[in-house]
């Protein structure tokens, strides 16, 4: 789908931890509320294309989260699963959503199912596309945590001194967007890069997510944890999967046991961002679990 063929929709701020973060409504306020949450280092209007086949059934918001698309960055560089968290939370909270669906897409997947654990009586419906950890996870957490911390620090030492990579022009950053996901279409390359980038005053182009989103905290809630907070949740689950993507089956991961109401899709021709790749066939998807 085009650009030109859907209007887009109105953006509003709000605010969490006294940072200023961004939202669109795409209008339709007397509908059951949808949430769309993208994931790490992309933008809410990553789901313009969910957004228009779903819109006239729902009353759909989509935010950027802390450190993306046109969403404040966190003054101390730190990007944490909690602050995430309450984010969601704060934007549910003050726009009275509750009981809302959700359908959220990696990282927004991670923050959205610990949401639901948390507050059970507020998620109605929720749908993850690969979003059930961070890569090597279990790995991460078996480490000492003073190499952790170690590596951790570092990793911020080297990123204050980087500063955003710049493209002499659009489509050179187009191209970018298309090595990351090869089942990109043109048009889609074009319109996800439009939103995902500033142009810097000497004309080049910068991606708008803070550098600093790029690393992991050096510790996160334990796996023991997550896993009952999963089990604390109450609304009917689907988890989405692309069978050419790197994330592991839910099934092979063994994780579909900690869910009361639990099904999996898994997806031909698609890798991680399956909302992009199937598009009709996730729209589908979406409509009968919805």
């Amino acid at each position: 789908m085009a650009e030109h063929d859907f209007p887009g929709p109105a953006s509003h701020v709000f605010f969490s931890q006294r940072l200023r973060l961004h939202y669109v409504d795409w209008g339709n306020a007397g509908a059951p509320p949808l949430l769309l949450l993208h994931g790490g280092r992309d933008h809410c209007r990553n789901w313009d294309w969910v957004a228009a086949g779903l819109r006239h059934e729902w009353h759909i918001i989509a935010p950027d989260l802390r450190g993306h698309g046109d969403s404040a960055w966190s003054c101390d560089g730190a990007y944490t699963a909690p602050a995430f968290i309450y984010d969601l939370a704060q934007l549910i909270h003050q726009q009275q959503l509750a009981p809302v669906s959700i359908i959220a897409h990696s990282l927004g997947g991670i923050i959205a199912l610990r949401y639901a654990g948390l507050y059970p009586e507020l998620v109605k419906k929720l749908v993850v596309i690969e979003g059930l950890a961070f890569p090597e996870a279990a790995e991460h957490e078996q480490k000492p945590l003073a190499e952790r911390m170690r590596r951790w620090i570092e990793y911020q030492r080297k990123l204050s001194s980087r500063t955003p990579r710049r493209y002499a022009s659009l489509e050179d950053a187009i191209r970018r967007m298309q090595e990351e996901n090869k089942h990109l279409s043109p048009a889609q390359a074009r319109h996800l890069t439009r939103h995902g980038v500033n142009q810097n005053e000497d004309g080049t182009y910068s991606w708008k997510f803070d550098n600093y989103a790029r690393v992991r905290p050096p510790y996160d809630i334990p796996q023991a944890d997550i896993a009952a907070l999963w089990s604390n949740i109450t609304c009917p689950v689907m988890l989405v999967y692309g069978k050419e993507s790197w994330a592991l089956h839910p099934d092979e991961a063994g994780v579909t046991k900690h869910f009361k109401d639990v099904r999996v899709a898994s997806f031909d021709h698609a890798g991680h961002w399956v909302h992009h790749d199937q598009l009709p066939l996730f729209l589908a998807l979406m409509r009968d679990f919805l």
